[in-house]
């Protein structure tokens, strides 16, 4: 069975920094993309992220870009986002993802594999 868990969410003060994981079993997820998605209280889920199977591609969300990072360990079937600068604003459940096809991620497709998401909280 395949799974995907985040950890690493938790309450920050604005300005702060939070390191996001997400663990994956069940396949080998080397071959596939990975990335994050957030959903804020009242609001649509929204990409975040995302990162082809071996780096060579990243995008983000014009809201986080300069302030995020996404990295993967594929040794270690994890990927991670690291969160600098976060805002009110950034307050969120993350959720990490992951499918074969990068387009589908960034596009917001028909994702295969979400994690149960982990809370992001920033005050102001």
């Amino acid at each position: 069975q395949v799974q995907l868990v985040e950890s690493g969410g938790g309450l920050v003060q604005a300005g702060g920094s939070l390191r996001l994981s997400c663990a994956a079993s069940g396949r080998t997820f080397s071959t596939y993309t990975m990335g994050w998605f957030r959903q804020a209280p009242g609001k649509e889920r929204e990409f975040v992220a995302a990162m082809s199977w071996n780096g060579g591609r990243k995008d983000y969300s014009d809201s986080v870009k300069g302030r995020f990072t996404i990295s993967r360990d594929n040794a270690k079937n994890a990927v991670y986002l690291q969160m600098n600068s976060l805002k009110p604003e950034d307050t969120a459940v993350y959720y990490c993802v992951s499918d074969d096809s990068y387009t589908t991620v960034v596009g917001s497709g028909r994702i295969d594999y979400w994690g149960k998401g982990t809370l992001v909280t920033v005050s102001s």
